[in-house]
Formats: C-alpha cells, sequence, structure tokens
C-alpha cells in the first residue's frame, strides 16, 4: 500500500522546500510517494523540482489553483492507485513533525472507515493551538471551530468534525474515488477542500481529526486580497466570497430542508445580518 502525498505550489519555494524536507524524515510504515503540482511557479521552484529525482512533479499554467492542482494529481492517480492506497493533501506553507503521517495512518485504521485530518499550531514556539477543525452550521450559513471535551487533547482521542482542511488531512483513495473527486471549475480555490470532505462523508467515511498529528502554520487564515467592487469580490476565483464555490458548499453541506428554504434564509440574512450570527438557547 502507498500513501500518496499531494502538495499544489505557486511560487513560494522555500517553504516547498521545507515541507519536502519534512515528508522526506517521516518514519511511516507505508510507502510514502511525492506528488507536487506546480501551477506555473516563477521563482525557480520548477527548476528546484527537476532536479529532485524522488517528486513526481505536475504542471499546470497558473490557472489550476487548489482545487485544479488536486484534481490533476487525483486523475494521474486513477491509472495507479489501488483501493487500499490513501491519499495526503497538504499545504506548502506547513512543517510536520517525523511522526505526523504515522499518526493519521493509525487515527484512520483505528477508526476505519475514516478520513483524517490534523490540528493547526502556530509555527511559532511554544506552538500554540491555533485551529482543531471545523464545526458547520448550515442553517446559518457558518463555520466555526471545534470545541472539544477538556480531556481530548491530552488522551489524543481523535474528534469527530464536520468538514477537512487541506492543510494536512489524510482520505482513503477509495473515499475520494466514492465521493467523485474534486470539482474545480465550481470549487477552485476556496472551500473546496471543505466540500470534498462532505463528499466522501455522505459516502460512509468518518471525518476525524487527530490532536497528535499536527501540523505547523503562520497564524493566518484567508485571503488578505483587496477587492475593489462587491462584483469583484462575488466572482472572482481569488476571492473567499466566490459565488459559485459558496453556493456549492453550501447547498452539499445542507439537509434537504435547509436546501428547499436556502433562498429565504439568504434573504432573511442579507436583510438582518444580526440573525445569522444570533445563536440559539438549549
Amino acid at each position: 500500500m502507498s500513501v500518496y502525498v499531494i502538495v499544489p505550489v505557486f511560487n513560494r519555494l522555500a517553504m516547498t522546500q521545507g515541507l519536502v524536507t519534512c515528508l522526506r524524515a517521516q518514519v511511516v510504515d507505508e510507502d510514502l510517494q511525492l506528488i507536487v503540482v506546480d501551477d506555473g511557479s516563477t521563482d525557480g521552484t520548477g527548476k528546484w523540482l527537476d532536479e529532485q529525482k524522488d517528486i513526481d512533479v505536475l504542471r499546470g499554467d497558473g490557472s489550476l489553483f487548489w482545487g485544479g492542482a488536486v484534481d490533476l494529481a487525483f486523475r494521474s492517480l486513477q491509472s495507479r492507485a489501488g483501493k487500499d492506497d490513501w491519499v495526503l493533501l497538504m499545504n506548502n506553507d506547513t512543517a510536520v513533525a517525523p511522526n505526523f503521517v504515522m499518526a493519521l495512518l493509525r487515527a484512520a485504521r483505528n477508526n476505519a472507515p475514516a478520513a483524517v485530518g490534523s490540528i493547526v499550531r502556530d509555527e511559532v514556539a511554544p506552538h500554540r493551538l491555533l485551529s482543531l477543525g471545523a464545526k458547520v452550521n448550515a442553517w446559518r450559513f457558518l463555520t466555526s471551530d471545534l470545541q472539544p471535551a477538556a480531556n481530548a487533547l491530552a488522551q489524543d482521542q481523535p474528534l469527530p468534525v464536520d468538514v477537512l482542511s487541506g492543510r494536512g488531512v489524510l482520505f482513503p483513495w477509495a473515499g475520494l474515488v466514492a465521493a467523485g473527486g474534486m470539482r474545480p471549475r465550481r470549487l477552485p480555490h476556496y472551500f473546496a477542500d471543505y466540500e470534498v470532505s462532505l463528499r466522501v462523508r455522505r459516502k460512509g467515511w468518518r471525518l476525524l481529526v487527530a490532536p497528535d498529528a499536527a501540523v505547523l502554520s503562520a497564524d493566518e487564515y484567508g485571503s488578505a486580497r483587496v477587492f475593489g467592487s462587491l462584483r469583484e469580490k462575488l466572482c472572482s476565483i481569488r476571492s473567499p466570497a466566490y459565488l459559485p464555490a459558496l453556493a456549492t458548499f453550501w447547498w452539499e453541506a445542507s439537509n434537504w430542508p435547509q436546501r428547499l428554504t436556502m433562498p429565504l434564509r439568504i434573504c432573511a440574512f442579507t436583510l438582518f445580518p444580526g440573525l445569522r450570527k444570533r445563536t440559539s438557547k438549549k
């Protein structure tokens, strides 16, 4: 069996080199195969990758973005990956310890059938916790970070989540195949990782995070890009508010009553935004 590690990259050569070093240092009982999708880098990334004999390099022209890059790698695996293989999605702006992949595999095997993600810690010591995993409130179109039981982290218990982030998530190959892979036309970048994990869950795989599998990352999320107009904000692939991605994700995250009432709730939350953030009493 093999673990295929897919890393989409665009420039940021030093970060890619750092992650590759981490992946080469993994202590794991499966065959680890690295696939880097270079989406038109201009900073020397392509030349460096050509010199790495242990990396399978796929090329894009700058139009793939995250979802398209993962889809390209997914399609390249269809002729060689087996039903018992694994796919690990990583971002190149992260670092991991040598036991990272093994911790994900252990959690996935012990809780099968499951896809397993990682927690996120600050790359700056003392590496405080930044994110455990996401919970989704489809009624109010909100995502929030998981709030676990007080002893869950200390005991390294896998934690159930609603969606998984692509910063470090291990999917069974069979789960991705059953879900139909990526949807890069509708989800070229933002929400692509969350949405594919939803479809994997619908096909019968549990979604968990492993507290003993951490990625180290900068304390920043989302896009820092400033959009000049509402049209650009809603229609730009580079925007977290890209309408086709938002619509596809929230449709997939909703049950049928939520889908049927979606137009009404969008209107209500647009007119009365305070309703969206109001918490329900329990």
